[in-house]
Formats: structure tokens, C-alpha cells, sequence
């Protein structure tokens, strides 16, 4: 296995995580970011930028504003869904995707991870993709993960060459938000720095509470029984 990791970071609770995770794993390890014009973005790479800094990991901020285009309320002036409870979206998600889901963004996010891996020699890619998450998002499941892997060696020749495989991974794919929220118990500096991890798709600190992203994140908390690190910054 190679030593080396890179990691798709957005600052946000999950991503977090697998930083931290990816850290326990490879001794050498980078994030990369990615502003592509979203509703929050200066919050996000702002918390992104102090995270990877506090983590000790080299840190690359990558600017594609106006590439996705989307009717998301992430990437355009479309009002994002407001949810008073956890089960007040659950029955008002139901089985369609939330309305955030920006197309093609994780497809597009893991090729520009995997032109950074191939020309720095790294082997790994680490995603803090979930099929738990309540959003029925299509990028974040193991069918899409797999499948992307297989495009990206295969596009680079590593399926023929017998050169270095480039490797994706999803450690909480499977995973509910309390139990996320107990691995980063689990792993030196990861629950302290989800204190300065962002959520909030609106992009407020103190955050919303009324946006998917919140109202999943506060549910994992209740769930696991501890406070939110973040909401211990307000």
C-alpha cells in the first residue's frame, strides 16, 4: 500500500473525519478543496483552510466557479428546503433525491483528485461520501465508487499497465452520523476539530439548523448522545 493519501476536504463534518482517519492510516497525507462557486463557499474553505492547517496536512484550494451548473440551491438562487425536525424531512424526502444534489459534482471532484494523485505518485483517495445520509444523492453510493475507480485507472492505463492502482476510498459509506460521530471519538484531534467543521448550507455560523445538512447533523449528535463541538464555538 502506498504511504500516501489524498483527500477530497471540504471542511464539512464528514470530510472532516476522514481526514483525521486517513491520518491514522498513511504517513503522508493532503486535502483538496474545492470552490466551485457553492451558496456557502468562503465559509467552507475558510473552515477547510484551518482544519488542514491544524491537521499538519498540505492543503490545496482548487477554484472552478461556474462549472456546475445546476437548478440546486447550492449553485443557484433556488431557496433551499427548510425542515422544522429529523422526521419532518425524512417524510418530506421520502425516496426522491434532496433538492441540493448538484449533478456530476462528486464525478468531477474525484477526477480532479485523481490528476493530482497520478501526478504526485499517490495511490489513495479518501471521500467522505455517505448512502446513510437521508438524500438519496446517486454519487454517494458504492455502485458509483466502484465504478469511478474502474474509469479512473483504466483512463490512466493502470488497468493494463500494471502500474500503481489509484484507490478509493469511503469509510463512512455505510455509516449513520452517530456512528461517524463515534469514529472521530475514536481518532486523536478528530472530534475537536469537527468544533471547526461546516455544515450549514447556507453558509451561517452559527449554523441555520433548518437546512438538511443541519438538521442530519444535529440528529447525529442527539443520536450519539454528546454535544456538538461546533455549537460549543457559538
Amino acid at each position: 500500500m502506498s504511504a500516501d493519501a489524498l483527500v477530497v476536504f471540504s471542511g464539512g463534518q464528514d470530510s472532516t473525519t476522514c481526514l483525521y482517519w486517513a491520518k491514522e492510516k498513511w504517513d503522508h497525507v493532503e486535502a483538496i478543496t474545492f470552490n466551485y462557486g457553492q451558496r456557502s463557499c468562503w465559509l467552507e474553505v475558510e473552515a477547510a483552510s484551518d482544519i488542514a492547517e491544524n491537521a499538519c496536512v498540505t492543503h490545496e484550494i482548487v477554484d472552478i466557479p461556474d462549472c456546475l451548473v445546476s437548478s440546486s440551491p447550492l449553485t443557484s438562487d433556488t431557496q433551499l428546503e427548510a425542515y422544522d425536525s429529523f422526521e419532518e424531512m425524512e417524510d418530506t424526502i421520502g425516496t426522491r433525491r434532496e433538492m441540493t444534489f448538484v449533478p456530476m459534482r462528486n464525478a468531477l471532484f474525484l477526477t480532479l483528485a485523481a490528476n493530482r494523485a497520478e501526478a504526485k505518485g499517490i495511490s489513495n483517495i479518501v471521500t467522505g461520501v455517505c448512502q446513510m445520509d437521508n438524500a438519496n444523492y446517486d454519487d454517494c453510493r458504492h455502485v458509483f465508487l466502484y465504478a469511478t475507480e474502474q474509469y479512473i485507472n483504466t483512463a490512466l492505463g493502470h488497468d493494463h499497465r500494471g502500474t500503481q492502482w489509484i484507490s478509493i476510498h469511503a469509510p463512512l459509506l455505510y455509516m449513520s452520523k452517530a456512528q461517524s460521530i463515534y469514529l472521530a471519538q475514536s481518532i486523536p484531534g478528530a472530534f475537536d476539530a469537527l468544533g471547526n467543521s461546516v455544515s450549514c448550507y447556507e453558509g451561517f455560523f452559527p449554523p441555520c439548523g433548518k437546512c438538511h445538512a443541519c438538521v442530519l447533523r444535529a440528529e447525529g449528535f442527539k443520536q450519539a448522545d454528546v454535544p456538538d463541538p461546533l455549537l460549543q464555538n457559538v
